[in-house]
C-alpha cells in the first residue's frame, strides 16, 4: 500500500487497539500494515524485541561465515567526495552514505534469521532479512522514545570506547542526529530532552567484536489515544540516523549519490501490541536478488571523516550476529 493508505490503516488499528505489524521501506513507497492474527509465518517471520511469530527452539545454532565482495575503495573513494563537496557547499551538515556489497553464504536468508541474534529481525518473504541493534521509536503510556546510532568501533582497539567517546568527528555527527530526532520528536511531543547521551552498546559478530554509540531522546505525547499513530510514525521517517541532516536536502543528494536502490533497506518494521508500538530500524540488511546475495550498509560523513576509516566501517558492518 502507499504512504497516505498505511497512514490511515495504522491510525485506524491503533485506534481500535488492533494489534498489528509494520513494514515499511526507506522512501515509504512500498508499506505492509497487517494484523498480527493475519501474518502468515510462511511469508513473515519477525522478532521485535522479544515480540515474535516463531518458537524459540527453531533456532539453528551453527556457525556460518561471509565472503565479502565490496566495490573498490575508488568508487567509495569517489561518491565520499561528492558528499564532501555538498557539505563544502552547506547542502548537507552530515549524510549516511551507503551501498550493496556481494557477499556469499553457505546458509540461506531463513537460516540465517534463526541464527542470527537481535533485538530487531525480520525473515520478509525469502527476499531480505535483517537483523538490526538499532531502535526507531517506542511508544509506552504516551511516552515516545528514540535511540540514535551513531558511532561504531572494533572493541578489540585499545582503548576503544574512550577512543569514540573522544573523537571529535564522532561527537559532531552524533551531536547533529540528536539535535534533528529532538526536532522531529517535538512535532507530535511535548518536554522533549536527551535522556542519555552517547551510550555504548556492545556488538558480537560472527567476525568481530563491535561498540557501537546511542542517545535516548524521549517526549511526552500531546495526544495519548494513538488515534493518529500513522501520522506520527510517518512524520519521523525517513529515519534521521540513515540518513542525515538536513534531511529534506539530504536525501536529494543521497539519490543523486548513491545510485542504487536502497529498497527496504533502512526503513523500518514496527509492532503495536494493542496499547504500545516498538520498531527498529532496518539495518545489518541482507537481500536475495536473483540467485545472489547483498549485503547493504553505510555510515554517516561529516566535514570531519576521513574516506579510508569510513569505508572500513562501512565493510565492518557487513556482519551476522552471531558468536
Amino acid at each position: 500500500m502507499n504512504k497516505e493508505e498505511a497512514i490511515e490503516s495504522v491510525n485506524q488499528l491503533a485506534a481500535d487497539q488492533t494489534p498489528f505489524l509494520l513494514i515499511t521501506d526507506f522512501k515509504c513507497e512500498n508499506n505492509e500494515v497487517i494484523p498480527v492474527a493475519d501474518v502468515d509465518p510462511g511469508q513473515i517471520l519477525y522478532d521485535i524485541n522479544s515480540k515474535r511469530n516463531f518458537n524459540e527452539e527453531e533456532k539453528d545454532d551453527q556457525q556460518f561465515s561471509l565472503k565479502k565482495t565490496p566495490i573498490s575503495y575508488d568508487e567509495y573513494k569517489s561518491a565520499f567526495q561528492q558528499v564532501h563537496q555538498e557539505i563544502s557547499a552547506g547542502n548537507t551538515y552530515l549524510l549516511n552514505l551507503t551501498f550493496p556489497t556481494a557477499v556469499t553464504c553457505s546458509a540461506d536468508l531463513k537460516t540465517l534469521f534463526f541464527a542470527s541474534q537481535a533485538k530487531y529481525k525480520l525473515w520478509y518473504c525469502d527476499r531480505f532479512i535483517f537483523f538490526s541493534p538499532e531502535k526507531f521509536i517506542q511508544i509506552i503510556d504516551g511516552k515516545i522514545s528514540c535511540h540514535p546510532m551513531k558511532g561504531t568501533i572494533d572493541a578489540d582497539l585499545p582503548d576503544a570506547a574512550e577512543k569514540i567517546l573522544a573523537s571529535a568527528k564522532e561527537m559532531a555527527e552524533h551531536a547533529t542526529i540528536v539535535d534533528l530526532i529532538r526536532n522531529d520528536l517535538s512535532i507530535y511531543a511535548d518536554e522533549v530532552s536527551v535522556e542519555k547521551f552517547r551510550y555504548i552498546d556492545e556488538i558480537r559478530t560472527n567476525e568481530k567484536h563491535l561498540l557501537q554509540v546511542s542517545s535516548k531522546v524521549v517526549g511526552h505525547l500531546r495526544d495519548k489515544s494513538l488515534a493518529h499513530l500513522g501520522d506520527i510514525i510517518f512524520s519521523l521517517l525517513p529515519a534521521g540516523s540513515i540518513c542525515g541532516a538536513p534531511k529534506k536536502k539530504t536525501l536529494e543528494i543521497i539519490e543523486a549519490v548513491e545510485n542504487y536502490n536502497r529498497g527496504y533497506y533502512t526503513g523500518i518494521v514496527g509492532y503495536f501490541d494493542g496499547k504500545n508500538f516498538d520498531s527498529g530500524v532496518m539495518i545489518r540488511f541482507i537481500e536475495k536478488i536473483d540467485d545472489r546475495m547483498v549485503y547493504k550498509s553505510g555510515g554517516g560523513i561529516h566535514f570531519l571523516s576521513n574516506p579510508k576509516e569510513e569505508y572500513l566501517e562501512m565493510l565492518d558492518k557487513v556482519y551476522v550476529p552471531f558468536y
